[in-house]
């Protein structure tokens, strides 16, 4: 049974590995001083800006921001899990990787789900063959030669077929009526009912749920099938029918076609995100290799972050009727808290009648790829065209309407420069300023008890082929669930200093909460000079709380250095928190100042005066916000005498003291 992967022995491979060997054997480097670069394997480009440093045994892209340490490059030019990646760069070693043994809990559910994923890769193959050499296979060739589709694509897309008859797959995989239960287990089997609709217990009889269907299997992010969808080849209904949810298998957490775009793309420059396997299948045939589906659900909120860890550019594609419509609207509310600086979402509503599958049929990939440059809307403009509908704006009524319907959505934007852009943008569509538009907010939020959660709206079906799939985790390292830091956008590009005139360090100025992060990541025996960690715990800023836990961390293991510490990070808190970590490690602010005052004496780089620095502006903020406090209560205690109102002031100075 495989375990979590200690952590001494992940610290203890990443000591012995050399990162100017491992990614000079997949992309030529060349000695640059005491570093190594080439050009970014992560992006297009001309001019190399992609780093490798043998001292921090460290890469750094300032062309994309690709960043990491060996395990992570062979996560990413290698497009493998963590652990994988792991076991491939102690195999260059010629060590084995040793397992922790896992907690009950997990092991139970590991043990439960193995079987089911032999299954369902079982199953993928079976109803492969049966596409190939079944007799009732003419049908199934027939119709996908029909759509347009080679033999090539459903090969790379592993569709298959399920014959008819009720048994089939169980005479194929289930010999005992344990592994018929396991088959139910796995969504691939259905308990038959008696005349009353009672389970029948005690017969075990089954049948196969896909029968006389073409198969799509669902792959998850690791490319196993952990679930099915299958179109009907006769009369029967539904047209199209999903595997129900299952201990592998969960709905919204999956997009279909994500591993096979993977495949076909070492870096994704966007996906466009359809609604069926059959709109997939057909992008990919003409050649547009990036197509996703959500299948069955709404598009939600954990869908767009699943599409934004893989690209920064999302483009909804849906049909122009009244389901496309309102499935782009639940997409676009669902988008809206994922948006950070830098992320980029489009739509394009085809012409009633048309999907893409038919469309790029008669287009074709050329013409469909033109359409979608010319057509798409960008999320601004879009969201505001499908908000004035019905509104004439040249009215005082109409412009109130407008912003009372836009402003809430708004507000669902996180903190940049996109937001700020965002409520200008309205705030010059309706005349109203800044600040009455977050009154409008304020007003609107107070009328809603319970606002409406994207996530929660996304669990409404309208695509025409339900169902997708979970992202299994059963063998990676034990992640908790994301902290409040985790979705900050810590890549602010407005506060990062450049280099192209020498500066002193101290113009280089992230936050103090992030400077505190990116000096301790450079300087982990800074650590040391904080001796109460519980302030900044109790601090409201999540920025602090993650200075905290490295902190804490640090004191526990004070000879870990940046490429430990990051490789410690990856294993427990996974990839994304590790990039956030990894781009202020990396970042101009500390890592540009540190270049600059090496390559000139003149400029001054001290880090325990940065430090020192960040705290005290720490404590002037704190210091600042008790002051409004108190003049907050000072202005609402008009009821008070006077004497209460010394009172109230000595109390708040005995607390300063």
């Amino acid at each position: 049974m495989t375990g979590k992967i200690p952590q001494h022995f992940i610290d203890d491979l990443l000591a012995r590995a050399d990162i100017v060997e491992l990614v000079d054997s997949r992309v030529k480097l060349r000695k640059t001083g005491k570093n190594y670069s080439a050009c970014c394997p992560f992006h297009d480009e001309k001019t190399p800006s992609f780093t490798v440093s043998a001292d921090k045994q460290f890469y750094y892209c300032f062309g994309c921001g690709a960043n990491g340490n060996a395990i992570g490059f062979l996560m990413e030019y290698d497009r493998l899990p963590f652990p994988e990646a792991v076991e491939k760069l102690a195999a260059t070693r010629g060590i084995e990787v040793p397992r922790e043994q896992l907690a009950p809990g997990q092991e139970k559910r590991q043990r439960e789900s193995q079987p089911l994923y032999q299954l369902t890769e079982k199953a993928a193959d079976y109803y492969g063959e049966q596409l190939r050499s079944h007799p009732a296979a003419g049908s199934a060739v027939a119709y996908l030669r029909n759509r347009g589709l080679s033999g090539e694509i459903a090969r790379d897309f592993g569709i298959g077929l399920a014959p008819p008859g009720w048994d089939n797959l169980l005479n194929a995989l289930a010999g005992t009526p344990e592994k018929a239960d396991q088959l139910e287990l796995a969504g691939l089997a259905i308990r038959r009912q008696d005349s009353d609709g009672n389970t029948k217990a005690k017969a075990r009889h089954h049948y196969d749920r896909f029968r006389n269907r073409i198969i799509f299997p669902i792959r998850d992010q690791r490319g196993r099938a952990i679930a099915f969808g299958g179109r009907v080849l006769g009369d029967d209904k539904p047209k199209y029918l999903n595997s129900p949810e299952t201990p592998i298998f969960h709905k919204s957490r999956e997009l279909y076609g994500l591993w096979e775009a993977r495949q076909a793309n070492r870096n994704l420059e966007r996906l466009i995100v359809v609604e069926g396997y059959m709109d997939v299948v057909a992008l990919a045939q003409f050649d547009i290799r990036c197509a996703v589906a959500t299948l069955g659900t709404a598009c939600g909120e954990d869908h767009i972050q699943l599409a934004f860890r893989h690209t920064t550019e999302l483009l909804f594609c849906f049909d122009g009727d009244r389901a496309g419509r309102a499935a782009a609207r639940r997409a676009l509310e669902s988008a809206l808290p994922q948006m950070q600086d830098g992320r980029s979402l489009r739509f394009l509503l085809l012409p009633e009648g048309e999907d893409p599958d038919t469309l790029v049929r008669q287009l074709g990939g050329e013409r469909f790829q033109q359409l979608m440059e010319e057509q798409a809307l960008p999320l601004e403009d879009f969201l505001f065209d499908l908000l004035s509908e019905d509104i004439n704006l040249q009215t005082m009524d109409g412009r109130a309407r407008l912003s009372k319907s836009a402003a809430p959505l708004l507000d669902l934007l996180p903190e940049g420069v996109y937001r700020q852009l965002m409520f200008q943008q309205l705030a010059s569509r309706t005349g109203l300023d800044k600040d009455t538009l977050q009154e409008v907010i304020r007003v609107e939020k107070a009328r809603a008890p319970q606002p409406p959660q994207p996530q929660a709206a996304a669990t409404t079906a309208t695509s025409r082929e339900p169902g997708n799939a979970p992202q299994p985790n059963e063998e990676l390292q034990h992640r908790t669930p994301p902290e409040p830091w985790q979705r900050n956008n810590f890549h602010d590009e407005a506060s990062v200093a450049t280099t192209d005139s020498p500066r002193r360090s101290s113009q280089y100025r992230l936050p103090p909460e992030r400077m505190l992060i990116a000096l301790l990541l450079h300087h982990p025996e800074l650590a040391a000079k904080i001796e109460d960690v519980e302030r900044f715990r109790r601090s409201n800023s999540a920025d602090l709380h993650l200075f905290a836990q490295l902190v804490e961390l640090l004191k526990n293991r004070p000879e870990y250095n940046l490429n430990q510490l990051l490789g410690y990070w990856r294993a427990h808190h996974g990839a994304d928190s590790c990039d956030i970590l990894a781009k202020l490690a990396a970042s101009q602010l500390v890592y540009g100042a540190r270049q600059l005052a090496q390559s000139d004496n003149n400029l001054e780089y001290d880090p325990y005066t940065e430090f020192n620095d960040c705290l005290k502006r720490l404590d002037q903020s704190a210091d600042k916000q008790r002051k409004r406090e108190l003049l907050d209560q000072l202005r609402n205690s008009a009821q008070l005498s006077p004497q209460e109102q010394l009172a109230l002031l000595a109390n708040w100075r005995k607390k300063q003291k």
